[in-house]
């Protein structure tokens, strides 16, 4: 029971992140576009709007590798992997998330915590610019690792017979 409920938490949490990360596709786009008529057009503002798409993009990224792993479009061994069992399959997955994944996201979380959070407290700027928000670049490290560390727990936990999300 105490069971389902944290997966299913982490379930909607995960979702919920991964639906609001779609969202920041389109203004990663339209920056990253702006950035040419800004610099040869308007003459201004361009380098503003390449740093601002450098940390959206960022964000963006540490969401799409946990939403990669829960459409299963992730690059895989399945030609081999289609010969095994559904039951062997799932197996595999589980020793996947807990010997490679969980450990991997945690040393992340605790080796990156002295650089995210210098970072965030100095509020760090871009090197090149000096425009304010490079520490969202270091966020989405944590983010990554914090989310790929949710799903491989919520993998782990998942109850037998329920669909592999």
């Amino acid at each position: 029971m105490i069971r389902s409920r944290i997966v299913s938490s982490l379930d909607r949490l995960i979702a919920g992140v991964v639906s609001l990360g779609g969202l920041l596709a389109l203004p990663v786009v339209l920056l990253l576009f702006l950035q040419w008529p800004l610099r040869d057009l308007v003459r201004a503002y361009s380098r503003e709007a390449n740093d601002l798409g450098q940390w959206l993009f960022a964000l963006y990224v540490a969401i799409a590798v946990t939403a990669a792993t829960r459409a299963q479009t992730h690059l895989a061994t399945d030609v081999v992997a289609s010969r095994y069992s559904p039951r062997t399959r799932a197996r595999l997955a589980r020793a996947g998330a807990l010997i490679g994944v969980l450990p991997w996201a945690l040393f992340v979380l605790i080796a990156g915590k002295s650089i995210v959070v210098s970072s965030v407290l100095g509020r760090e700027a871009f090197p090149d610019t000096a425009n304010p928000g490079y520490f969202m670049v270091k966020i989405a490290l944590w983010l990554l690792a914090g989310l790929m560390a949710a799903q491989a727990i919520r993998d782990l936990l998942a109850v037998r017979g329920r669909s592999e999300t």
